[in-house]
């Protein structure tokens, strides 16, 4: 398998370009890092024991033999060509330059990074465009993602199993079907639905290499609304909607509200997580998305184990005046 450079271009300042001379070569250096997750000590060095350099410093030029400005990289013990390190020059007082659709091999299993590294100061401000591809021996889905593949396979045959039996004695007993059994057979389709879609969905990732944003999309809505469908109809039940009361009466304006928010809320996180750019989000912008869905969730299940409580002392005081008026 392999991962490919696709037209990188970076751009300096023109503050830094024009301390340039146009006759010069190799007046900047941005150099891409790609190493193994297990040889990610062999980039950087330290000088007397202080803290860790990635570029290589005066005094590390002097221990380790590095040239100076350039990332310190000491090759891997079972091969030598790793960490690989590609040098990309400005020439003259250019202001961008491009590093070509290179290619890479990968021969090992394993997990690789890919950092674009400036040590030249004067490079500050640099921007850079472009995309990288990778690919797995078995497609373009990433390898976290690589196992949910066929995961959603049994999700899906599990699914289709509930839904035969469901239906099955959902056919049979039709004129004795209430208002929470529709509902059932609602969250029962919607999940089958969204297993369908995210197989689709990383199918066609791992063939293409692209996810188009619309079907994603189409998907994490569709499970927001079962997450959404599922959770309100846990908590009616624990009200003793169907049970011991017909309505909820005046908590059906705050059950639907409370199902609103936590729809949006899902629906945010998941389009945040799924939708557009592979990446992962950082810990404050990851922590502003989860929390309101963690509070949701928690506030859910305290509200149906509160219900559930006094439904079953409903059902208990029921019970023992109708046993007490038998006798």
């Amino acid at each position: 398998y392999f991962f490919r450079f696709e037209n990188i271009t970076f751009w300096r300042t023109q503050a830094a370009a024009d301390e340039q001379s146009d006759k010069e070569h190799g007046t900047g250096l941005i150099q891409a890092v790609i190493f193994e997750a297990a040889d990610r000590n062999n980039i950087g060095g330290s000088a007397y024991g202080g803290q860790r350099s990635i570029c290589c410093t005066p005094d590390l030029a002097k221990l380790e033999g590095c040239k100076q400005g350039e990332v310190i990289r000491i090759p891997s013990s079972t091969d030598s060509k790793w960490p690989m390190v590609l040098n990309i020059y400005f020439g003259g007082n250019d202001l961008s330059t491009s590093m070509g659709n290179a290619k890479v091999p990968i021969m090992k299993t394993g997990m690789y990074n890919l950092f674009f590294i400036a040590c030249d100061p004067k490079l500050k401000g640099t921007t850079m465009s472009g995309k990288t591809v990778w690919k797995n021996p078995d497609g373009y889905l990433p390898g976290r993602m690589a196992p949910l593949k066929k995961f959603y396979v049994y999700m899906m045959i599990a699914y289709l199993l509930l839904s035969a039996i469901w239906f099955s004695q959902y056919v049979r007993f039709w004129k004795d079907i209430l208002l929470l059994q529709h509902c059932i057979t609602a969250v029962i389709g919607l999940g089958l639905f969204e297993m369908i879609l995210w197989y689709f969905d990383y199918s066609n990732f791992n063939s293409t290499g692209m996810r188009p944003v619309v079907i994603t999309t189409w998907v994490v809505t569709v499970g927001a609304i079962r997450k959404t469908l599922s959770r309100l109809l846990i908590l009616s039940v624990s009200m003793g909607y169907g049970v011991v009361r017909p309505t909820l009466g005046g908590l059906t304006s705050k059950v639907l509200l409370l199902g609103a928010t936590y729809f949006l809320a899902a629906e945010l996180l998941d389009i945040t997580e799924y939708v557009g750019t592979i990446n992962d989000i950082s810990g404050r912008a990851r922590l502003f998305l989860v929390l309101p869905d963690a509070f949701l969730d928690a506030f859910l299940i305290l509200w149906i184990f509160t219900s559930l409580s006094k439904t079953l002392e409903q059902l208990q005081v029921f019970v023992f005046s109708s046993f007490f008026f038998m006798l």
